[in-house]
């Protein structure tokens, strides 16, 4: 029964990228964003965007369902720019805006430095590791496949061949393979607001939520920098990215106060914009 589900979302998805090629950015940005806001919710459970919500926003009833509707039609926007990842891509085009401490990347490419860079879901995050490699940076990203076994092969084409040639699946082997890439001089990037079966558990909006420790860990062991980086998209559908001053901690950190220290950073992130988080994830299951 799931793979049937599965065919026929993989199927349906397909037919609008199609749609969306033929269309244009514009409209694809339009059409897909409100039909994320009608179908988007019988994808995803009501109750886990509440359920987050309600932890970070208490009583704010009127802010929350503002926000839960602007993250679906944020959500269809980032959907319909898949399918444009190569015009993205390209230098020439002005898509992004602005870049907030690119100076920071010049230092790290010149140094030949590997760092660790930390971000989550934000709009289209998918842009920030594509930027960093678009720099010059060596760099490794971290992802989860999606459980659509149909439709996972195309978005990691599309994320191979246009957003960060150097993909490693999360898990143990991905993390013997990114700890490799890491001591043969690539930084890595990862989005460290998803809950990990293999995290220890830190606070995240003064409740406990398993956390992944992979920055806390190469800190330690290398003693390397972690980078913040934020994207935001504005209401003309441009972006800014923000590329913070790295971060370096000291010997006496342990890897549970540098990992609750990373998650103020994403809460700080996400207070500033709720609006493009992605609220879909089971972050305090």
């Amino acid at each position: 029964m799931k793979k049937i589900k599965y065919f026929i979302q993989a199927f349906v998805i397909i037919l609008l990228f199609i749609l969306f090629k033929l269309i244009g950015l514009k409209a694809s940005r339009f059409i897909s964003s409100k039909i994320m806001l009608l179908f988007g919710p019988l994808f995803r459970s009501k109750k886990v965007i509440r359920k987050n919500l309600d932890y970070v926003f208490d009583n704010h009833e009127r802010k929350k369902n503002k926000i839960s509707k602007n993250m679906w039609l944020s959500y269809g926007k980032i959907l319909s720019e898949y399918v444009f990842m190569k015009k993205f891509r390209d230098k020439k085009n002005d898509y992004i805006i602005n870049i907030s401490g690119q100076k920071f990347l010049e230092e790290i490419k010149e140094k030949n430095e590997a760092v660790i860079f930390i971000s989550g879901h934000f709009d289209n995050f998918e842009l920030l590791a594509m930027h960093i490699e678009n720099s010059g940076i060596d760099l490794t990203t971290i992802y989860r496949p999606l459980n659509n076994i149909f439709l996972n092969p195309l978005m990691e084409k599309i994320r191979k061949n246009y957003i960060c040639k150097k993909q490693i699946k999360k898990g143990l082997a991905g993390t013997k393979q990114i700890l490799k890439n890491f001591k043969n001089g690539s930084s890595i990037a990862l989005m460290i607001d998803q809950r990990v079966s293999e995290g220890i558990e830190a606070n995240f909006f003064s409740k406990k939520a398993l956390t992944t420790t992979i920055p806390a860990q190469f800190v330690k062991k290398f003693k390397c920098k972690v980078i913040p980086v934020h994207i935001k998209r504005n209401d003309d559908n441009k972006f800014e990215i923000q590329i913070s001053e790295p971060l370096i901690f000291s010997d006496s950190e342990t890897i549970e106060t540098i990992t609750l220290f990373l998650n103020k950073i994403i809460e700080k992130m996400i207070l500033k914009n709720p609006n493009q988080w992605i609220w879909t994830h089971n972050r305090w299951k």
